[in-house]
């Protein structure tokens, strides 16, 4: 069951590049994206892109190489991705967080042909061991060079000098000529939060297509501000480059995600409409009240990962319309998306592609029952080709064509689709599966708890024990037999954890997800439900 049909679909057989091109000719002096108050035009944009894919060939980009970017969110992050897709190269994104090995394997895995980062992350790229045959280059002054670029570029052509004009022309047309819609447009590593992250291969029809989702789902509109907290580097800030190309919206992009200075800033940049993923609605919830939280103008919050609970005490709160939706990177970034308002749900699936739920031998599930999430494509080159330089992690996702996400949910009779987790997020305890979704819910209604995160651990007898840390709020004192006192009313006998860790802060991914792979498997570190039984 899906939103539309063959009709509602959008024609993405040009990508998103085409589409730039044309308000960059027809309204240069339209904005794309604010910076604070100062906006950036299509113009302004067109231009800049333009010299800096001159001077990628210049650095001996060609088609189809890879150029990594570690940049925080700004406008020479977002004129180098415009100009990354106008040379016909592949852009690989960094986390500007990333160091050592994980930096190491990541450029390692792509082998970029050029690193640009920002002046004081350059260091790190040094210090993180790759063996990179590519110079790493300072973001520093870089839209400087764009310039220097497109004025050589012009000049040749103005010149008499046959030979530097032609080389101009031939330059500039190579630069502006737009790559087939299913050609790489990145390679997106996973966030990596249960082990090493795999390449997605995001093709230009692809990033099109989540633009166009997000569309859909916020049904933004003539004048719309969307709020671009995400960083660029992460599908769901790339994605937003594609709104103002469908849509006469304009980005209002910060740096980085501020809780506490969250709705000021998005109000003063005029905005509409945000973005949430993993817990920055909990986060939000947890500052303190302000005559700001109904003096905003935002209509709609969009995203994924927002409990029951969460949902109906932020519309609440803060006047805001919630609208949920599911996807990974490996399906166009958003796969379901919630319009009807029904409470828990991420919705239907989007027109171009088709959604399954199936048990593990691949038979759909009944009403209420839940499965695996496999998708497929209604519209070709919806789905990624695959993960860079890993094949077998491509055939072990794909079987007979349609990818299989790892992830559980059911249906409702009205054909809602209902998100329960990753399969591989739960634990075997006497005999029953426990989903961490299940535990965390809970456990994060405690009055004293921040964020939680459940694991599971190697067990005395049988097959494993349940770990849960627990991150408690500023100034709240909370103790792990109290918590586990307290939730032992609230979960089955065999949802409750054994061990309790409480901690001071979580190591996160850049869309705020806790990096659970990172969690301590240890079993001595933490309180011990079982030992205190024992010495009570």
């Amino acid at each position: 069951m899906s939103l539309g049909d063959a009709l509602d679909w959008p024609n993405t057989d040009d990508g998103f590049l085409p589409l730039f091109v044309h308000h960059a000719a027809a309204t240069p002096d339209r904005a794309f994206a604010r910076f604070g108050q100062r906006p950036l035009t299509f113009g302004q944009l067109d231009w800049s892109s333009t010299g800096l894919a001159l001077w990628l060939r210049d650095k001996g980009v060609q088609p189809s190489d890879r150029v990594a970017l570690m940049l925080r969110n700004g406008e020479t992050a977002l004129t180098m991705m415009l100009a990354i897709a106008r040379a016909g190269a592949i852009w690989v994104p960094v986390n500007t967080q990333a160091v050592g090995d994980n930096l190491a394997y990541v450029l390692g895995h792509a082998e970029p042909r050029l690193v640009i980062a920002d002046p004081d992350l350059l260091p790190a790229v040094s210090a993180c061991g790759a063996n990179l045959g590519s110079p790493s280059i300072s973001s520093a002054g870089i839209l400087d060079q764009a310039q220097t670029a497109r004025h050589r570029s012009v000049a040749a052509k103005q010149h008499g000098r046959v030979a530097a004009k032609q080389h101009g022309r031939v330059a500039a047309a190579r630069a502006l000529t737009a790559p087939p819609a299913d050609q790489p447009f990145a390679i997106m590593y996973t966030s990596g939060t249960t082990g090493r992250p795999k390449g997605v291969l995001v093709s230009h029809r692809m990033l099109r297509l989540s633009g166009e989702a997000v569309a859909l789902l916020t049904a933004a509109d003539e004048g719309d501000v969307l709020y671009l907290w995400e960083p660029l580097f992460h599908i769901g800030g790339a994605q937003m480059l594609v709104l103002p190309l469908i849509r006469n919206v304009t980005l209002a992009i910060a740096e980085r995600f501020s809780a506490s200075r969250f709705w000021v800033d998005a109000s003063a940049a005029g905005t509409t409409h945000i973005h949430y993923l993993g817990g920055i609605l909990q986060m939000l919830l947890k500052q303190p009240p302000a005559p700001i939280d109904r003096a905003h103008g935002i209509r709609v919050a969009w995203g994924g990962g927002c409990p029951r609970d969460v949902w109906q005490a932020f519309e609440a709160r803060f006047g805001v319309e919630i609208r949920e939706c599911y996807g990974m990177t490996e399906c166009s970034s958003i796969t379901t998306i919630n319009r009807s308002g029904t409470v828990g749900s991420v919705g239907r699936p989007v027109p171009w592609l088709a959604v399954a739920i199936t048990d593990p031998v691949g038979n759909p599930v009944r009403t209420g029952e839940r499965g695996e999430i496999v998708v497929r494509e209604r519209l070709r080159g919806a789905l990624t080709r695959g993960y860079y330089k890993e094949k077998g992690a491509t055939r072990n996702s794909f079987q007979a064509g349609a990818f299989h996400t790892g992830d559980l949910a059911s249906w409702d009779r009205e054909g809602n689709v209902y998100f329960h987790g990753r399969i591989g997020d739960s634990v075997r305890v006497m005999g029953e599966n426990v989903t961490a979704a299940e535990v965390e819910e809970v456990a994060r209604k405690h009055p004293a708890v921040a964020d939680c995160a459940m694991i599971g651990v190697a067990a005395d007898m049988g097959e494993a024990e349940i770990k849960l840390f627990v991150m408690p709020k500023p100034g709240a004192h909370l103790c792990a037999d109290e918590l586990s006192d307290w939730l032992s009313s609230r979960l089955a006998r065999f949802q409750r954890p054994r061990y309790i860790a409480i901690v001071a802060e979580f190591e996160r991914t850049p869309s705020q997800r806790i990096m659970k792979h990172r969690l301590s498997r240890r079993i001595d570190d933490a309180w011990d439900a079982k030992a205190q039984a024992r010495t009570a």
